[in-house]
């Protein structure tokens, strides 16, 4: 990496230097600031294309995008990790969905899994439209696309490396309860000690109860609901029982969360309790939140129950959206078929989960 941005030969020199000494190279500091820099402006394409495709996937709303590219959220958390990669990918399969594209929504999950796990649940959403509609061949299509786009990109990975690809599950598996999570919290205040075996397991039973919830939520609501209404439940219920919380995964729930609930006043309420957790895991990760007369950093669990409760907020308006329609911001009155003669009126929500 240091060649292919600088061009100089200095690694060999390099490794024979202590970690905590190359810092004080001034090459390395020039370095720095320009991969910063670099991923910066690659980044900010990306934030510019999620934008683009937000905007045109809801037809006739093209303004909820905004709600994205004006995000505090996004301004803090979008320079933390690659995380914008994945939600260009889960906005492109939104927009791919809407204009009733089954293979390139499979392949935009299929991309988007291989940069981060969450594209992946998407499919559950698909699948409960697909199951509402009886569109199963739909179903096996984005599947079968997003399952081919996922191996073409992990194979000459794997080939080459197989160790090195499996690094990312078996480090998943053998951390314990980390940051923001009620793993943590409950660890911490209850002084359990949980085993990483114990939180991996009940954390895929606590998910999966999760899952088959939303499954019945979607099957029995009045009318077809929206992917991403069902896309923003199901990642929220994954982020809600996961081990982890990193600051960034904020950002896997924005692109949902502004075409689910296009609502500026719900959109603030849940991210300023995002925001609050934001400046509070710093604080906690500095030293700052420690007591006095030491012990574990109450206030920090407090940011995190901000967090979850600012979620289950969000998810709480957006099942209400799903079974009283008309709270939903997303309708427009366009006259179809029904089933007792005459015309009903036709939901955005139905145009675009078909």
């Amino acid at each position: 990496m240091t060649q292919a941005i600088d061009g100089l030969p200095d690694l060999s020199e390099r490794y024979r230097l202590p970690v905590d000494e190359l810092w004080g190279l001034e090459s390395v500091s020039t370095e720095v600031t320009r991969f910063l820099l670099v991923n910066a402006l690659g980044f900010a394409v990306l934030a510019l294309l999620s934008v683009w495709l937000l905007a045109t996937t809801h037809r006739d709303r093209p303004w909820d995008a905004a709600a994205f590219a004006l995000s505090p959220a996004l301004l803090l958390t979008g320079l933390i990790n690659w995380d914008l990669l994945s939600v260009a990918f889960v906005a492109g399969a939104l927009w791919a969905w809407s204009r009733e594209r089954p293979v390139l929504t499979g392949v935009m999950i299929g991309l988007g899994t291989a940069a981060k796990l969450y594209p992946l649940f998407l499919l559950g959403g698909i699948l409960i439209l697909c199951w509402r509609g009886r569109r199963w061949r739909e179903l096996a299509v984005t599947v079968g696309a997003a399952a081919a786009s996922w191996v073409v990109v992990n194979l000459p990975a794997y080939l080459s490396g197989p160790e090195q690809w499996k690094v990312f599950w078996s480090f998943n598996a053998d951390r314990g309860s980390d940051l923001g999570s009620l793993w943590l919290l409950a660890d911490q205040a209850g002084d359990i000690g949980f085993a990483p075996s114990t939180i991996n397991d009940w954390s895929w039973y606590l998910f999966g109860a999760w899952c088959l919830g939303v499954l019945l939520l979607g099957l029995r609501a009045p009318e077809s609901p929206r992917l991403a209404q069902l896309g923003f439940l199901i990642v929220v219920g994954f982020l809600l029982v996961n081990k982890v919380y990193s600051p960034q995964y904020v950002l896997w729930l924005l692109p949902l969360a502004v075409l689910a609930r296009p609502r500026w006043r719900d959109q603030l309420i849940w991210q300023g309790c995002e925001i609050f957790y934001f400046c509070s895991v710093w604080w906690y990760l500095g030293g700052y939140l420690d007591p006095a007369g030491g012990g574990d950093a109450g206030f920090y669990w407090l940011a995190i129950l901000v967090r979850v409760l600012g979620e289950l907020y969000l998810a709480g308006v957006i099942v209400r959206d799903m079974y009283r329609p008309a709270h939903d911001p997303v309708k427009a009155e366009v006259p179809v078929p029904s089933f007792a003669g005459g015309h009903r009126p036709r939901t955005t929500a139905e145009s675009l989960s078909r």
